[in-house]
């Protein structure tokens, strides 16, 4: 059974948001010396 795919359509703001979040996460993972690999793939995802 295939998953089903959910669409977001946010906005230039809410997309930027978004992303700094995500930026700031992924320092304080690099900080922890943990891997970001997955959330490497989202911000290029977001970014698109």
């Amino acid at each position: 059974m295939r998953k089903q795919k959910y669409y977001l359509y946010l906005t230039a703001e809410e997309r930027r948001y978004i992303f700094n979040a995500l930026l700031a996460y992924r320092n304080k993972l690099i900080a922890q010396g943990r891997y970001t690999d997955a959330l490497d793939k989202l911000m290029i995802k977001i970014r698109k």
